[in-house]
């Protein structure tokens, strides 16, 4: 008896028995099924088209060529890859089915129920679901990749350079901590000018407009994250009545070891802030 698949996932089929046909017996003793074209000759199905033209793109040979022979041409290719198809689909499935892709196997549908198509399409199925995190396992290699590039830069994780793409993390970590000599010793010195050199006023003028920058961004984040704030306590008041005592207590002051522990927390947040793809100013 010959069944006929209904429309399902590959290899969650259900059937539907149909009495037996001429073309059944005849492709099972060919051992391989044939491609159905219900279109008028010369219409190819845009899915079909589509399929394989991504196929003539990919880096697989169409066909064997001599050496020395021209390159085809992609409607060469594409010729090639529909008669292949419409001839013989299974070949075809089995020969380039590394260069297709989920959306291409309902050119494919006529063979469910071969367990060698079954078989392909459930590869190319996994080929699909395992391709974007290939992807994105490469994306972050290069990352991790850029980022011990960085570091051993030594610019772009520089405290100077780290407080002005997030000053207000800086502060939070670092900034409100520092001590007067530290502060002093943040703050770039003016150089003396060299004989014959021009003066550096605009040097000057410079890290001026750059601390100015620097300083307004700190205050558009603080106005967010207190907007944020606001927000949680007006969710959490009894939890706010309960912390209110605590808000008179005496400022905790780090000691070194405790500050060089908030360093290296804040350092480590800026690389993954850089391998989670958040710096706005880095060209990814």
């Amino acid at each position: 008896g010959c069944a006929e698949p209904s429309t399902g996932h590959w290899g969650e089929l259900s059937w539907t028995p149909v009495p037996p046909r001429p073309q059944d017996k005849v492709e099972a003793a060919e051992g391989a099924p044939e491609a159905r074209n219900d279109a008028p000759p010369g219409v190819e199905n845009a899915a079909v088209s589509a399929m394989l033209r991504a196929v003539a793109a990919s880096r697989l040979p169409v066909c064997s060529q001599q050496q020395g022979e021209p390159d085809l041409t992609e409607q060469e290719k594409v010729a090639i890859l529909g008669r292949l198809y419409h001839e013989k689909p299974l070949v075809f499935l089995e020969r380039f089915r590394t260069s297709l892709r989920e959306e291409h196997l309902t050119c494919f549908s006529h063979l469910r129920g071969d367990h060698r198509a079954d078989f392909y399409c459930a590869e190319v199925a996994r080929q699909g679901s395992a391709r974007p995190r290939a992807l994105r396992t490469r994306l972050r290699n290069r990352r991790y990749a850029a980022l011990r590039e960085l570091i051993q830069g030594g610019e772009y994780f520089s405290d100077e350079q780290m407080r002005f793409r997030a000053p207000l993390l800086y502060e939070q970590y670092i900034g409100q901590y520092l001590t007067q000599e530290e502060l002093r010793a943040r703050a770039p010195a003016p150089r003396p000018p060299e004989p014959g050199a021009a003066c550096p006023l605009s040097d000057l003028l410079l890290q001026s407009c750059q601390e100015r920058e620097l300083q307004q961004r700190l205050l558009r984040q603080q106005e967010e994250e207190d907007a944020c704030l606001e927000e949680e306590e007006e969710e959490e008041e009894s939890d706010e009545e309960d912390q209110s005592p605590g808000k008179d207590t005496e400022a905790w002051v780090p000691d070194s070891e405790e500050r060089l522990i908030l360093r290296e927390e804040f350092t480590s947040r800026m690389h993954q802030h850089f391998l989670d793809g958040k710096d706005g100013d880095f060209d990814y």
